[in-house]
């Protein structure tokens, strides 16, 4: 519908797509300065880089209704309104519609079991690009923005730093892995996703509270930070890790850690697959910033500790998974997670966490010793 001025069309938005507004204003998602346009949709889609070069692998995009797709053009301005609150207004450049073909390059995969692939089609395939402004300035103030952390690096005195991202509580394989980051660089960024995941996944809450137990307990306080990340899980697999990277980046990180199937879902990417295209890019490009390619750290029931493939011997025949996928599994049957997968204080913090719904069937039972 239009304004009363008749020259400016209004659109609902939702979480989700505020949230980007809101890390688009802050420079988290540099170098966007509002909602892709076609060039760069296209670009991002084919090449992972925006059409100026630089890196950049997930399309940042506004859906909007056929009608105001039909009724805008690239002069067009539109505000962008949320719960009864105009929060922002964008000044339309161009327009495009995000095709099946276009889902399956970003996805790998057009199965609609994908989260991904279906929250893409739940969105309305029209999208217009252009610079946003953020109206609602205060929506600033809570926000993770690079000026905020890099405010902290340096009170820190840390001239390297290792980005740690993680949707899951914190289990042995993660701590084997942040572990060898702290042991390259000066301080471990842990920045736990904390928007929309997909059903099942655990709650922020019950991530938040287990790794505050861990930096309380067993990490050196003084070289370890921690801060959620809201935005939404993709879960795009190798094009999200290098997202995710440059998203550390712009939050002043040295260094980002990529492991074994980073952020992807159920069966549609390759171990290593992240690992495959970060290689490539880092070949073909400049991110700033160094990618730490992790391989997978199991449980070695011959070695008696967690190890990777790269230095153990026993990997086909006496290796223990562990994964938050996995622990997720052992708490929602009922189990409590071995200690070998995760340390009982851990395991009791996200017990003691109200808010995931996942623990209540535990929670009155007493942990193995």
């Amino acid at each position: 519908m239009k304004d009363r001025g008749g020259d400016i069309l209004r659109i609902d938005i939702n979480e989700e797509t505020l949230q980007d507004v809101i890390n688009i204003d802050t420079g988290l998602l540099y170098p966007l300065d509002g909602f892709m346009r076609e060039k760069d949709f296209r670009a991002v889609v084919d090449e992972y880089t925006m059409s100026d070069g630089q890196v950049f692998t997930i399309p940042i995009t506004l859906d909007v209704p056929e009608n105001i797709y039909s009724m805008s053009d690239e002069k067009q301005i539109l505000d962008l309104w949320y719960k009864g609150e105009c929060v922002a207004r964008l000044q339309a450049e161009s327009k495009f519609i995000m095709s099946e073909q276009d889902i399956r390059k970003v996805f790998g995969t057009l199965e609609d079991a994908h989260p991904g692939v279906h929250k893409e089609r739940v969105r309305n395939p029209y999208r217009i690009g252009g610079k946003i402004t953020l109206l609602k300035r205060e929506l600033r103030n809570e926000a993770l923005s690079p000026l905020m952390t890099k405010q902290i690096f340096r009170e820190k005195g840390w001239k390297t730093i290792v980005g740690f991202q993680t949707r899951n509580p914190i289990h042995k394989a993660h701590e084997h892995i942040q572990r060898l980051g702290m042991e390259i660089c000066d301080g471990l960024f842990i920045n736990p996703i904390v928007g929309w995941k997909k059903k099942g996944d655990f709650t922020q809450e019950a991530v938040m509270a287990a790794y505050e137990e861990m930096i309380k307990q067993f990490y050196p306080q003084e070289r370890v930070y921690m801060e959620g990340l809201k935005t939404q899980m993709r879960y795009a697999g190798p094009r999200e890790a290098i997202f995710h990277a440059i998203i550390r980046r712009n939050l002043g990180c040295t260094h980002f850690i990529i492991g074994r199937d980073h952020a992807g879902v159920g069966g549609y990417y390759g171990a290593y697959d992240a690992h495959d295209l970060a290689k490539r890019i880092s070949r073909e490009h400049k991110m700033g910033i160094e990618l730490l390619l992790t391989r997978e750290p199991y449980y070695c029931t011959k070695c008696k500790q967690v190890v990777t493939d790269q230095t153990c011997r026993h990997y086909a025949t006496d290796r223990v998974e562990i994964s938050g996928t996995i622990i997720r599994k052992y708490i929602s049957d009922g189990y409590i997670p071995d200690e070998i997968m995760m340390r009982q204080e851990i395991f009791r913090a996200i017990l003691n966490c109200k808010h995931d719904a996942g623990v209540k069937r535990l929670s009155n039972c007493s942990l193995k010793t």
